[in-house]
C-alpha cells in the first residue's frame, strides 16, 4: 500500500503543488489548511486531494488532526512542514503580535506537527520530514525580521532532528525556496516585480510552484534515503549558500 503524506497549508500555492505532485507520485495525500475553506474545497474537489481543517501553531489541534488523517487515510510516513504566514512590518513598528504570529506558525508550528508523527516513525523505522523554509530565512530580508527569524529557526530544527532520525531510517530536509510565482508573489505590483525582484534573479524569471514541489517528491522518496539534514536550495541563483 502507498505510503501517506500530510502537507501542511497544502491546498494553496506551493503546498497545493507539493499536495498534486505527490499523488501523482502514488502516494495517498492529506492536505492540511488553517483557513480558507472556499479554497480548500475548490482544491478538493479539481484534484481529489483530501482536505483537513486545523492551525499548525495548535499543539492540540495538530494533534487531533494528525489523529483524524491516521483514521481516515493510515500512519503518516511522510510530513511536509509547508504552512507559514507573513507579517510583515519594519522591525521599529512590529508589534509583539505581529511577532508571536509569525513564530508560532513559522517555526513552532513545524514541532507541532512533528511531534504528533515521530513516534510513530520511529517505532516503524521508516519517515521523511521535509520543512519548506525560504531564501529569506538564508540571508535575511528588510520588514522581515520575524518571518526571517523563523526559517531560519526551521533549518537549526531540520539540522538538529536529522541526527536524532537517522539511526531509525528518517530523514530530515529542508528547502528554501528563491521568489515563486505564487498568489502571494503575483500580487506584488508588476513594476516592482519586473523592476527589483526578477532582476536580482540570474535566471530572469520567478520559480514555478511545481518545481518546489519536484524537489520535494525527490527528498520523499527512496532514492533520497542518504541524505537528510540537507538544505535544498531552489532560488534561481539569487543567493548562495
Amino acid at each position: 500500500m502507498s505510503r501517506v503524506a500530510v502537507v501542511t497549508g497544502g491546498t494553496r500555492g506551493i503546498g497545493a503543488a507539493i499536495s498534486v505532485a505527490l499523488k501523482n507520485a502514488g502516494y495517498r495525500v492529506a492536505a492540511n489548511y488553517a483557513g480558507n475553506d472556499e479554497k480548500a474545497k475548490a482544491f478538493h474537489e479539481t484534484t481529489g486531494v483530501p482536505v483537513f481543517k486545523w492551525d499548525v501553531s495548535d499543539y492540540a489541534a495538530c494533534g487531533e488532526g494528525i489523529a483524524k488523517v491516521e483514521s481516515e487515510i493510515g500512519p503518516v510516513e511522510i510530513l511536509v512542514n509547508n504552512a507559514g504566514i507573513t507579517r510583515d512590518a519594519m522591525f521599529h513598528k512590529m508589534t509583539p503580535q505581529q511577532w508571536h504570529e509569525v513564530i508560532n506558525t513559522n517555526l513552532t508550528g513545524l514541532f507541532n506537527m512533528t511531534h504528533q508523527v515521530w513516534t510513530g516513525m520511529r517505532d516503524r523505522s521508516f519517515g521523511r520530514i521535509i520543512n519548506i523554509s525560504s531564501i529569506n530565512g538564508q540571508k535575511g530580508q528588510m520588514g522581515q525580521a520575524n518571518y526571517s527569524a523563523a526559517k531560519a529557526g526551521d533549518l537549526g530544527f531540520t539540522k538538529a532532528l536529522a541526527q536524532e532520525g537517522a539511526a531509525k531510517n528518517i530523514t530530515v530536509n529542508a528547502i528554501c525556496p528563491g521568489y515563486i510565482g505564487t498568489e502571494m508573489v503575483l500580487a506584488v505590483p508588476e513594476k516592482v516585480l519586473n523592476e527589483r525582484i526578477i532582476p536580482q534573479i540570474p535566471v530572469g524569471r520567478l520559480g514555478e510552484p511545481e518545481e518546489i514541489a519536484r524537489c520535494v517528491t525527490f527528498l520523499a522518496s527512496d532514492d533520497a534515503g542518504f541524505i537528510t539534514g540537507s538544505t535544498l536550495t531552489a532560488n534561481g541563483g539569487q543567493f548562495f549558500v
